[in-house]
């Protein structure tokens, strides 16, 4: 009988491996089943497949679109640069800003972080001008040359879709008449400077559109503090610190005596206040030198005529609702 030979793998082949056979597939494989077995995927009919795509695409433009009418309408919050948020492009209503108040707000950044955000208007070349958030742009100025720390380098604006000079400062004006309580001097002041800019020709449509919002007796007193601006604003140190009622009381001043200005000016010039408290204490003491108003002239009994700057005042008995029509029916027949 023939001797057998082995056969070996010619050289370059590996020999066949073990054939290994998967386990079977019990009920402990699929415990989440009832019946141990993973049910098979059912196959999607192909109008069911284009359907569901265009249902994606669909959702997907609705939220582009939203994102890019929350963009153009300032609604969506965007993170700028610190550095390219400008301040100088309008004259803002706030003149000071209290210390305590400027280091609860920098806490309140270091802690939580920014809460709310700036109003901006975009300027082109990657600036932005800022409308309303001057607390909070220092704040953050400051925290980060204090501390170095990037996290302060941005801040969060809303660009806001401003067409003119007037909206920006409307958009100012009623952002800060919410948040914070501005003097009636910086009211007035802001009136004062946007009709030097020409944005509005008179103090009177300033502070009509400006304060549109506000009630009639509010407007009627930043009309005063306007005249006070213009009297003895080259020489008040500390005007912001002036509160409503001396303010007014020097307004009536100012008009009911010809030399109560000049001789004002003068005691101020001649000792400049180093404080609030000083410059007050010395506007008190001019109006207790103020000679005592006199009473208006009655011109009909019970009836006094009082001529002030741009105005009649009729005071008295004698001013009744009879009156008023028939001086209504005088005028209109002039």
């Amino acid at each position: 009988m023939a001797k057998r030979k082995r056969l070996t793998p010619a050289p370059g082949l590996t020999a066949p491996t073990e054939t290994v056979t998967p386990a079977l597939e019990t009920k402990s494989a699929f415990p989440s089943y009832p019946m141990g077995v993973a049910p098979k995927p059912a196959a999607r009919a192909p109008i069911a497949q284009v359907a569901g795509d265009a249902a994606a695409q669909s959702a997907l433009d609705t939220l582009a679109d939203e994102m890019r009418a929350a963009r153009t309408q300032g609604r969506l919050v965007q993170s700028l640069p610190l550095e390219a948020i400008s301040e100088r492009h309008m004259v803002r209503d706030r003149m000071v800003s209290d210390p305590q108040e400027m280091a609860s707000l920098k806490a309140s950044l270091a802690a939580r972080g920014q809460q709310a955000p700036i109003e901006v208007v975009d300027l082109g070349q990657g600036s932005y001008g800022l409308i309303s958030g001057w607390r909070r742009l220092h704040a953050l100025r400051e925290l980060l040359e204090e501390t170095g720390d990037a996290r302060f380098a941005v801040i969060e604006a809303l660009i806001k879709p401003i067409d003119t000079v007037s909206d920006g400062y409307v958009a100012m004006v009623e952002e800060n008449e919410i948040r914070t309580n501005l003097s009636f001097y910086e009211r007035a002041h802001l009136a004062c400077e946007a009709v030097r800019l020409g944005v509005y020709p008179t103090p009177a449509r300033a502070i009509q559109t400006l304060f549109a919002n506000a009630p009639s007796a509010k407007r009627s007193k930043i009309g005063s503090f306007v005249r006070l601006h213009e009297a003895l604003g080259d020489v008040l140190r500390f005007p912001t610190a002036i509160p409503e009622r001396l303010g007014l009381a020097l307004v009536a001043a100012t008009e009911a005596e010809s030399g109560f200005t000049a001789r004002l000016k003068g005691a101020l010039r001649k000792t400049p206040p180093e404080s609030a408290e000083v410059e007050r204490a010395a506007l008190e003491r001019a109006l207790r030198k103020t000679p005592a108003k006199p009473s208006p002239p009655e011109v009909v009994p019970g009836v006094q005529l009082e001529a002030r700057k741009g105005r009649l005042v009729l005071t008295g008995q004698g001013v009744t609702e009879d009156l008023r029509r028939d001086l209504e029916a005088w005028l209109a027949q002039r």
